[in-house]
């Protein structure tokens, strides 16, 4: 933040100074740290959290509780596929937080050096099959999805659900030609919902999230292919200490108890 010079005020800009710094104060909550500002005084402040897409709705939740608990401080997510979030760090991105959907793409941060200690593991993930929500499907199961009258929708491979489907699909023998992957488990429910596929390897977290809209079908070849979720402070963190309690704040009970009744597994 550039400080600037005062200069000499005349005797009848108060009150327009006054409402432009009420139009200032509106225009971007990113407290870098350093410089004083007014909101920085008033302890206004921007925790940044890098997550997973499949966190979205845990995630979103937690930030509003810690938000109640630490006035003035605002928790903005950038939620995303793990694998572009890590890159985004490593080249630099400002963010206090990292959560990754597992731990492989958590590895590409640590070994960079942009993380702040070692993540701790906060919870476990599996696949479900997603289908319509509306309507009998014809998927009963994973050997289902080879049938090429099926349009398949997966993650990208890069990307830890992508990773994932394709353990779980080699654990079982099946070969699916998907009709497209995407960068994250969100854009996979999506197109699942929109009718745009028949069935897609999601998260059950995702399904459940998806409140009805979809259906989750089960496998027993998911438990080849569980995603570990770890968190981490980074090491640039422009609020080092907002990011440590936030990280608190997940692996406490009352962040299991969020997780847990979203649909995630105990570490």
């Amino acid at each position: 933040m550039t400080v600037m010079k005062r200069l000499p005020i005349p005797a009848a800009a108060p009150a327009l100074l006054a409402a432009a710094a009420l139009a200032l104060s509106g225009c971007g909550d990113v407290d870098d740290g350093g410089s004083a500002s007014a909101g920085a005084d008033k302890g206004g402040k921007t925790l940044t959290v890098f997550a997973a897409a499949s966190l979205t709705e845990t995630f979103t939740s937690l930030g509003k509780t810690f938000e109640s608990s630490h006035p003035g401080v605002k928790v903005r997510f950038n939620f995303g596929g793990s694998s572009t979030l890590a890159q985004q760090i490593v080249q630099g991105a400002p963010a206090d937080v990292f959560a990754a959907a597992n731990t492989t793409t958590m590895k590409t941060v640590t070994d960079r050096g942009a993380a702040s200690g070692q993540p701790t593991v906060f919870a476990r993930n599996r696949l479900v099959i997603a289908v319509s929500g509306s309507g009998e499907s014809k998927v009963k199961g994973l050997s289902d999805l080879a049938d090429r009258g099926l349009k398949v929708v997966l993650c990208a491979t890069q990307v830890p659900c992508g990773s994932a489907a394709d353990k779980a699909l080699q654990a079982a023998g099946v070969k699916v030609t998907p009709v497209s992957r995407e960068q994250d488990v969100k854009a996979v429910l999506t197109k699942v919902r929109m009718g745009e596929a028949d069935a897609g390897l999601v998260y059950r977290t995702d399904v459940r999230a998806a409140s009805g809209q979809v259906k989750g079908v089960e496998f027993a070849e998911s438990a080849k292919a569980v995603n570990d979720y770890p968190i981490a402070p980074l090491a640039e963190a422009p609020q080092p200490a907002l990011a440590k309690e936030f990280v608190g704040l997940v692996l406490s009970q009352q962040g299991r108890t969020v997780l847990t009744r979203a649909g995630f597994e105990a570490p």
